[in-house]
């Protein structure tokens, strides 16, 4: 979930940041696909700081595919080696992080940080280095605003993560379906666009707003945001979160007021498995909502291998495995597929190669890239938490989908 994934810090996006994904700098000498050294992947990633649960997620999924990778030979006959530098969630950083990776460290091959505000600037300077660019937690429309022809997001588009639960709503007969909705937004690159879309496509279905508004990210205390939507009194909330503190300020706060919706459904937070549910108790998890690409009983000989691994490497259950781990090891999946099918590491070639029309495959389900580097094969799912179980409820018509709890349990306590 996704996943995550992007807040908007409020720091200034002065700095460029090379995270380019798939050619070699040139000065690397070590770009030959010939040569029988390590193939040097780079890395930055939020291992601390507001990113840091998706961040060190991503370091799993990224530690996985190269532990596969190099367990099935390597790629074109060479092993892989990570090397992941943490950013501390600050776009300053992370610049710092890929200029050396590039430059310092000359690495072959660059994967992309996490979330959209790491991710844009990343690609620009990419761009100028020569990188083709993969990544999957920069899915939000200023990533694609620059239309620069090197970025591929292995993920689904930001804004169409909603898409399943609005088409829901409008297969309802409209008297069950709900009369008011309020949605509060972080003020996030990947919150916000999600969100204000559903609500375009939910006001028109009769579903009136009561509330909406964009709030900073970076505010201590939630609490105050979630007592208004609770006065407010809707019969859904869509929450525009990143993270699970968020999410977990508004339920706690719904239950100081003892206000709970119909239906609750957030951008993020929900996803995160046993982060999660430990925020919020179990109990008040029973209903609660979030839309996202990939879970762990995605019923995918890849994806099942992946969660198989996961728990054998890092321990735990296949709960524990959230989307984090499959986009980082989607792209993964893409580079050695685009390299293999290059024989290169020059991003020329491989920015050509993925623009080619070719469908790539990864644990997430098909990847195929549009004109802007925008995955048009991704899978869209709404999840819901179901007596401590993580389940996929939408598409109705999906495999795999079980009835949607609707309406919302109320809170445990």
């Amino acid at each position: 979930m996704a996943s995550h994934r992007a807040r908007f810090l409020a720091l200034g996006m002065t700095a460029v940041l090379a995270t380019g994904v798939l050619a070699a700098c040139g000065s690397s000498g070590n770009s030959s696909a010939s040569s029988k050294k390590p193939i040097l992947i780079g890395a930055s990633l939020s291992l601390t700081g507001d990113f840091s649960a998706d961040g060190q997620a991503y370091q799993r999924g990224y530690e996985l595919w190269a532990s596969y990778v190099n367990s099935h030979g390597g790629i074109l006959g060479r092993k892989v080696k990570l090397i992941i530098k943490n950013d501390n969630s600050s776009p300053t950083q992370v610049d710092t992080n890929y200029t050396d990776l590039i430059t310092v460290d000359h690495v072959n091959l660059v994967f992309g940080p996490f979330s959209s505000l790491l991710t844009a600037p990343s690609a620009e300077v990419a761009h100028r280095y020569g990188f083709a660019f993969v990544e999957g937690a920069g899915g939000a429309p200023i990533v694609f605003s620059e239309k620069l022809p090197n970025v591929f997001d292995v993920s689904l588009p930001v804004a169409n993560e909603l898409d399943p639960f609005v088409d829901w709503l409008k297969s309802l007969p409209a008297s069950q379906r709900p009369k008011t909705a309020a949605y509060p937004m972080a003020n996030d690159p990947f919150a916000t666009p999600q969100v204000q879309l559903a609500q375009s496509e939910m006001q028109p279905l009769g579903i009136k707003t009561v509330y909406s508004k964009i709030f900073p990210e970076e505010v201590p205390d939630y609490l105050p945001n979630a007592d208004l939507v609770a006065h407010a009194n809707p019969d859904a909330v869509v929450l525009g979160s990143t993270d699970v503190p968020t999410v977990a300020s508004f339920i706690h706060g719904f239950e100081q007021q003892h206000f709970n919706p119909k239906i609750f459904i957030a951008a993020a937070g929900p996803d995160q498995g046993a982060a999660f549910t430990s925020a919020v108790g179990v109990a008040n998890a029973d209903g609660m909502m979030v839309p996202d690409a990939w879970y762990p009983g995605y019923p995918s000989a890849q994806s099942q291998a992946m969660v198989k691994a996961y728990v054998a490497k890092y321990g735990g259950t296949a709960s524990d495995v959230n989307a984090d781990v499959a986009e980082a090891y989607s792209v993964g999946q893409v580079t050695e597929q685009a390299v293999e099918g290059t024989h290169s590491f020059e991003g020329s070639k491989l920015i050509a190669y993925l623009h080619s029309g070719k469908i790539f495959t990864s644990v997430q389900g098909p990847v195929q890239f549009n004109h802007l580097g925008e995955n048009v094969k991704a899978i869209a799912f709404i999840f819901q938490w179901q007596d401590g179980k993580f389940v996929q409820v939408l598409p109705a018509n999906a495999k795999g989908s079980v009835k949607i709890l609707y309406p919302k349990p109320h809170w445990a306590s």
